[in-house]
């Protein structure tokens, strides 16, 4: 039996709705191999052109008072990272005290 020419077309090139659905021809998304790749070579460069130990001591709290307020940051980061914390208007909430 020969396949219609309807079904060797759709052999050979998806439609576009297929293409849609697939996310085939997406710039962005899970599965955007080209975004990692150019990401993993930023750093590979970052990494081995800058004194990251320097950079990392000029990023550390100078303060008791700034390193209580990156903690306090970073715990509400952390927070809505878990879908916590975090009003519809997309301001962190008040602790619960």
């Amino acid at each position: 039996m020969k396949p219609t020419d309807k079904q060797q077309g759709q052999d050979q090139k998806p439609s576009d709705q297929q293409q849609q659905q697939s996310g085939e021809g997406q710039q962005y998304g899970e599965g955007n191999y080209k975004a990692t790749r150019d990401y993993n070579k930023g750093v590979k460069e970052h990494m081995e052109n800058h004194d990251v130990e320097r950079e990392a001591r000029d990023a550390a709290p100078r303060t008791a008072s700034e390193e209580k307020e990156m903690e306090e940051a970073e715990r509400i980061g952390r927070g809505k990272s878990r879908g916590e914390g975090a009003t519809p208007d997309g301001n962190a909430a008040e602790p619960d005290k």
